[in-house]
């Protein structure tokens, strides 16, 4: 099996709820639900791979507070290395709804002063050669975003293939947003978006099209996966073809960090050189089980195992 990395965001969740109408002001509301759990697109990526029994390594930061002691001790021996900033750690509070969505509030926090420099203090450049990285949370993390081209250059010299999955923008689909992306996406050899950041990026209402029009401006021979929630998951890999799968029906609970779960699974199938078809079927039912169980549930190696063969 090929390496595997994480790089990027790691913060506290606290997840409330389900609540609806949204409350008037000055008002309070008793929710059935709480939970005080580990989270950001880098946090969720890796928990996954802790549930599904697969080896990989996470480049992250946390604050100097008792959140950031929290999230480094939830990640053993990987977490203890990681750098430590003097702020706070980035807490995010999330409203979870009725129909399983949700509404976040978050703090800036710890995750903009993540650097290059705290990257290269976690990962073994050597140790990850020929396997997979996956960037994420391009637009919470100031610093490191500022050094992606050397970054890049660093994954290139060791032939690591770097998977990018930007996140939501904080003010949005803007010109120079899609701008910078795609300038990420001619460095990358995955993208993993979903439906609306494709059509957005590459202005096409199609997403199969649009898909096909990211990955001309991609190298050769890399992959465009486009998320597509309750409908499955498309791909376009080399050749131009397009590989397409459903998600299984589920009675959804909570979909916090689908795409991550979907991630980690893809990513884990992937480095097992497995056809592309069946690493969007592992990265579909893996997500579909985890947004499905309360508490969560990724399955485990064995069942995962089974998926893959």
């Amino acid at each position: 099996m090929r390496p595997l990395a994480v790089i990027g965001n790691v913060n506290v969740d606290l997840i409330l709820g389900p609540a609806e109408p949204w409350p008037k002001a000055g008002t309070e509301v008793v929710v059935d639900h709480d939970e005080l759990r580990v989270g950001g697109q880098a946090g969720n990526t890796a928990l996954a791979w802790e549930g599904l029994g697969v080896e990989y390594a996470i480049a992250a930061n946390v604050g100097d507070d008792q959140f950031g002691r929290w999230l480094s001790e939830a990640f053993g021996e990987r977490g203890r290395r990681w750098p430590v900033t003097p702020v706070g750690t980035t807490l995010s509070v999330g409203i979870t709804h009725p129909d399983g969505e949700r509404t976040f509030f978050t703090t800036r926090g710890h995750l903009p002063r993540l650097s290059f420099a705290d990257v290269l203090a976690v990962l073994d450049g050597e140790a990850l050669s020929g396997g997979y990285a996956l960037l994420t949370a391009a637009f919470l993390t100031d610093d490191l975003t500022g050094d992606y081209p050397a970054l890049f250059d660093w994954a290139d010299r060791h032939g690591i293939a770097i998977a990018l999955d930007t996140g939501w923008p904080l003010d949005g689909w803007t010109a120079h947003n899609c701008d910078a992306v795609r300038q990420w996406l001619s460095r990358s050899r995955i993208a993993l978006l979903n439906e609306i950041e494709t059509t957005t990026l590459a202005g096409l209402e199609d997403p199969a099209d649009a898909a096909r029009n990211l990955l001309s401006q991609m190298p050769d021979g890399s992959i465009v996966v486009v998320k597509r929630g309750p409908e499955g998951a498309i791909s376009i890999g080399t050749g131009g073809d397009l590989v397409s799968v459903a998600a299984p029906s589920v009675t959804v609970v909570d979909t916090i960090g689908a795409g991550d779960v979907f991630n980690a699974a893809f990513l884990a199938s992937l480095a097992r050189q497995e056809p592309l078809e069946a690493c969007l079927a592992a990265g579909t039912t893996v997500a579909s089980r985890a947004i499905s169980t309360l508490p969560r549930s990724y399955g485990g190696p064995e069942p995962f195992r089974e998926i893959v063969r």
